[in-house]
């Protein structure tokens, strides 16, 4: 279990692992990638991965020499929980941030907080299936957890120590042994025209009238509708293209923006028509925004200033 990051140091990229050895000691070893920082994320984090790798090969190696009579190979003081947690850091370099932060909410919050109450000290090579099948038990008798988020911690589980067996750590995935919860099928409710018209009242002459309007009318996602860009309304073509989201997450406990020029699926990249009366409610939302813009001068933010909906705080909430 291999984890590692990228440090600025007097202007170059270094590599910093963060690893277990063959006997159970903290390593965190770093060296120079020999990079500038300037123009050279992408070749430093490439070669963070494959310090990683080469280092995950050479763990794997000497466990397999000390450990060769054991009937496991991993060492017999890791623990689950800290095996846990040094994956999620392992993936944080390979997953989206919103993805990470799911995923740490998961097993940081829940997972890891009740095998260390129910199970202290509980080793990686002694999970199993009982064990994971009665945390499963806990979060819905005790929690009242939905079989759908219980699902989700298991993908998380099962992600994990599907990577111990790949590793050679553990014989087998007890997770895969698990009765999992049947899944319930999700389906979505829409607002019929009386509730529609109730909203746009509520909303009416609030700043974020004009997004719940376009939400409603073409049917966004909360992350596109925010991810709306200036460049995304052609005025001539009387077109909006649906091609940037703006997503929250909360990383290592911090709420974060996530902005990205990518929609949730390929089929999400969209141009849709636009059509009068919005094409007028944009037109006088830009003309505002210019005039805010020229009273404040120097004092007005232009951290957002590509973006149509700078602001989504309801005056009415």
């Amino acid at each position: 279990m291999v984890a590692g990051h990228l440090r600025e140091k007097r202007g170059y990229y270094h590599i910093v692992l963060s690893y277990t050895d063959e006997n159970g000691h903290r390593k965190t070893p770093s060296k120079t990638t020999g990079l500038p920082v300037k123009g050279n994320k992408k070749r430093a984090e490439a070669m963070l991965q494959e310090a990683r790798k080469q280092m995950e090969e050479e763990l794997k190696n000497r466990f397999s020499q000390s450990h060769h009579n054991s009937q496991d190979g991993a060492p017999s003081d890791l623990e689950f929980t800290k095996f846990l947690l040094d994956w999620l850091e392992m993936m944080r370099n390979s997953i989206e941030d919103t993805t990470y932060g799911s995923y740490a909410m998961g097993i940081k919050n829940k997972i890891v907080p009740y095998f260390e109450t129910h199970h202290p000290g509980l080793k990686l090579t002694d999970v199993s299936p009982k064990l994971i099948q009665d945390y499963y038990t806990y979060e819905m008798q005790v929690n009242h957890l939905s079989a759908n988020t219980v699902m989700h911690r298991h993908a998380n589980i099962r992600k994990a120590l599907q990577y111990a067996f790949k590793t050679g750590l553990i014989d087998s995935n007890p997770a895969d042994r698990v009765e999992r919860s049947k899944k319930k099928k999700f389906v979505g409710s829409t607002y019929n025209e009386k509730e529609l018209e109730q909203l746009f009242h509520v909303v009416k002459g609030d700043p974020i009238e004009l997004a719940v309007i376009l939400t409603a009318f073409y049917g966004l996602r909360r992350s596109e509708a925010l991810g709306l860009k200036w460049d995304a309304i052609d005025f001539e073509k009387k077109t909006i293209t649906i091609r940037h989201v703006v997503t929250e997450a909360c990383i290592d406990g911090k709420s974060v923006l996530i902005e990205k020029d990518r929609t949730k699926t390929k089929s999400s990249y969209r141009t849709l028509p636009l059509v009068p009366p919005f094409e007028e409610l944009l037109y006088r939302l830009r003309a505002s925004q210019a005039a805010n813009r020229k009273l404040c001068g120097s004092a007005y933010c232009k951290q957002y200033l590509e973006y149509i909906f700078t602001s989504m705080k309801s005056e009415k909430s």
